[in-house]
């Protein structure tokens, strides 16, 4: 059963910490090459919101995105092999010759989910009510393997649990990744003025 409420951001933060401890070492391992960016992000963030997210294999890594200046920018890789969710909105606000506009796109209403795997998340900030399955933490990221795509560096800190149910996800990211993406219910709409999911 979840617990309902909000995640405990000290423990989060004590156990996440050699994550933003290590974002230096990142950024210049990704400079000098050890690390490969294959992903240009663009200049700003964007917003998802799902009420409930039922993920099969999940990892944590620390990594680094580029934008098309080649600013190196700090990130939480988030794994998931294969993730059910329900009730999703991403929203991205765009600046325009008639001010904000708001792209938001939801799906995952009812009792169909969005179906995604190998999905792959790089987080600038994160929030949650977490129920975890056999987790792992402090593990060397560069062995994770409950899902592909988000392991890090040898020697840096790495965390993997087989199952994770999340609800009332909060997160910003940068990009997202997915080897598969199956929206039963797509819809898109542009709203005038600045109106992210949350």
């Amino acid at each position: 059963m979840v617990e309902q409420g909000r995640v405990r951001w000290k423990r989060f933060a004590l156990v996440f910490t050699p994550v933003v401890a290590l974002t230096s070492l990142l950024v210049g391992a990704t400079t000098e090459g050890a690390i490969g960016a294959t992903f240009v992000v663009s200049s700003s963030t964007f917003k998802l919101f799902t009420g409930e997210l039922r993920a099969q294999g999940f990892t944590l890594a620390g990594g680094v995105d580029h934008d098309i200046k080649g600013r190196a920018i700090p990130v939480l890789l988030t794994g998931i092999r294969r993730a059910e969710v329900f009730g999703l909105c991403q929203s991205v606000v765009l600046k325009t010759p008639l001010g904000a506009v708001t792209v938001r796109i939801t799906g995952g209403r009812g009792d169909a989910p969005v179906v995604a795997t190998d999905l792959v998340i790089d987080a600038a900030a994160a929030r949650a009510a977490a129920a975890f399955n056999d987790i792992q933490l402090g593990r060397d990221a560069s062995t994770l393997d409950a899902a592909p795509g988000a392991r890090g560096p040898a020697g840096t800190f790495g965390a993997q649990s087989r199952t994770v149910v999340l609800r009332n996800v909060r997160l910003t990211a940068w990009a997202v990744t997915a080897g598969t993406f199956t929206v039963p219910d797509l819809a898109l709409n542009l709203q005038v003025g600045d109106n992210p999911c949350f």
